[in-house]
């Protein structure tokens, strides 16, 4: 057989993303980038699982294990390559108020019920879901979550040992002010040039790495005394032992944890699902999203017996990842290891990383995630998609990630349901019989019933009448509804009604006009979202 054949059945079998042994897809290249661009996620992944860990108010391993563990383990088995998990503060936030009651303790097992409620999802293919999230509540999502990384950064302009635990996460604390504020703002700065100039003298080192190394190197040799990662907490410690979480098995237990599980689950998943989308975007691959549920369940309930507090995909470390230039399995793999190999060795290295090297990286990946085409947007398009993209943003800001998309979902289908409600018209006319022909045009479903209904005058139509449905679609249960309500009027007036150009599901579903129908070779074939329901007798007798 030919060379080529054979390489073309070759490349036929391998694998995506998975093929190590396609020299033009893992050259030596290749594989230094992914190793750098693990390197410099695992860098910024450190403050931020301190700090998300201080916000839950748990021991700061508590989040690096959960950043190592749920990173590892999507990485491996993720329905995207190039996307990073770990923990993030969406979840602390609601983490902060179950381990404040009940302890630590109640919070590993709440992450191990979270995982397989995931788990669950994504093998019922609940992912695929996500396609609903229309555009405008994903560019309002990415802003929100652009201005949430930011305010996160601005809790490192504090003066170190400052703040206080309360139970509720750190709080309080000073600004730092003067000289410490100049300087601290300078390597920011510093740090934010050398990111943005890397790329235009070489792309052989990821540029975040760049800036972290320059602005380090710069602090230690000339010994400035700023914030550094060691000045949160200590980073050091051992492997993650495997725990089983200190609660009783009893149903009082599960009535505790069990709503804590299904808001963390609905939020990782969101949160995932939606970076999933964003990360799909960039690198230009789709798909994967029940796997992704999959892997989060897993991550999350191995996470939950070793430790950690849990997590979900971490959409600036995604972006520092894909900016860099890791688009496989190998970096956030890398970034896994590199960040257990802080933990247990290089530990006292890492926590002498200028605090304004990472705040640096991190602003600049603001600036990459915000969308600032939808400013100038905002003007041109439909004026509810403009009130759903600021809807969002806000939301996202002021209460959670979850509550955010959520809410833009329901007003983006509220808004489209009434638009489409105010679709529903028809054009009458008289046939050669003189029976008056109504062709109805637009969508028949619950929000233009009403509509519908107005379009008719029983007591002023002739003696025969015609509706035709050949430019309509008869949608839900309502609309059946509708249907029936329109023929009864009219046989309580004395007069004949004709249905014309109704799906072969209208004719099963409906009862009383059933008989009304008039059968055609033309008749649309469309199945109504009702039909099962109707026949298995959930919706009832019209």
């Amino acid at each position: 057989m030919p060379r080529a054949i054979l390489a073309s059945f070759a490349n036929r079998v391998s694998p995506p993303n998975l093929s190590l042994m396609q020299d033009e897809e893992w050259s030596v290249a290749r594989v230094r980038i992914e190793l750098l661009s693990g390197l410099t996620v695992a860098l910024a992944l450190v403050p931020e699982a301190v700090a998300f860990a201080f916000v839950a108010g748990v021991h700061p391993l508590v989040g690096l294990y959960a950043a190592f563990l749920v990173g590892l383990i999507t990485a491996l088995i993720g329905g995207r390559p190039g996307m990073i998990s770990g923990a993030t503060g969406a979840l602390a936030v609601v983490m902060v108020a179950l381990v404040a009651q009940h302890g630590v303790e109640y919070l590993f097992a709440t992450v191990v019920l979270m995982g397989i409620l995931q788990v669950v999802t994504g093998a019922l293919r609940w992912g695929k879901f996500i396609r609903l999230v229309p555009h405008p509540v994903m560019l309002g999502f990415v802003n929100g979550l652009a201005i949430v990384i930011f305010l996160a950064q601005l809790g490192q302009f504090k003066v170190p040992g400052s703040m206080e635990s309360t139970g509720h996460g750190m709080t309080g604390g000073d600004w730092l002010t003067g000289a410490p504020l100049v300087l601290m703002l300078g390597l920011v700065a510093l740090t934010m040039a050398v990111i943005w100039l890397m790329p235009r003298i070489t792309r052989a080192i990821p540029a975040p790495l760049a800036g972290i190394a320059v602005v380090a190197a710069l602090v230690l040799a000339l010994g400035l005394d700023v914030p550094r990662v060691g000045d949160m907490a200590s980073i050091e410690g051992g492997l993650p032992p495997f725990h089983l979480p200190g609660v009783p098995l009893t149903f009082e237990t599960l009535r505790i944890i069990l709503p804590y599980a299904v808001i963390l689950a609905a939020i990782g998943l969101i949160e995932s699902l939606l970076t999933l989308n964003l990360v799909g975007e960039i690198t230009g691959k789709r798909g994967g999203a029940s796997q992704e549920c999959i892997a989060q369940g897993v991550a999350n309930t191995v996470t939950g017996f070793f430790g950690g507090m849990g997590g979900c995909a971490m959409i600036g470390q995604s972006m520092i990842n894909v900016k860099s230039g890791g688009r496989t399995r190998l970096a956030g793999v890398a970034a896994a290891l590199f960040l257990l190999a802080f933990i247990l060795w290089a530990a006292p290295l890492i926590e002498q990383i200028p605090l304004a090297a990472l705040v640096g990286v991190m602003f600049m990946v603001v600036i990459g995630t915000f969308a600032w085409n939808s400013l100038t947007i905002l003007r041109r398009v439909p004026l509810t998609d403009a009130f759903v993209i600021v809807l969002v943003t806000v939301v996202t800001v002021m209460e959670d990630l979850a509550v955010a998309v959520v809410v833009g979902v329901i007003v983006s289908a509220l808004a489209y349901a009434w638009n489409n409600a105010r679709r529903i018209h028809a054009e009458t006319g008289v046939d050669s019989t003189g029976a008056r022909v109504y062709r109805i045009r637009g969508p028949l479903f619950f929000g233009s019933t009403e509509g519908f209904a107005e379009l008719f005058d029983p007591a002023g139509d002739p003696a025969r009448v015609v509706v035709d449905f050949a430019e309509s679609r008869v949608v839900d249960q309502s609309a059946l509804q509708a249907i029936e309500a329109l023929a009864l009027k009219y046989e309580r007036a004395g007069k004949q009604v004709q249905l014309r150009h109704l799906s072969r599901d209208c004719h099963r579903l409906l009862t009383r006009a059933g008989h009304l129908v008039v059968d055609s070779d033309d008749d649309p074939d469309y199945a109504l979202a009702v039909d099962y329901s109707v026949r298995t007798g959930i919706l009832g007798a019209h």
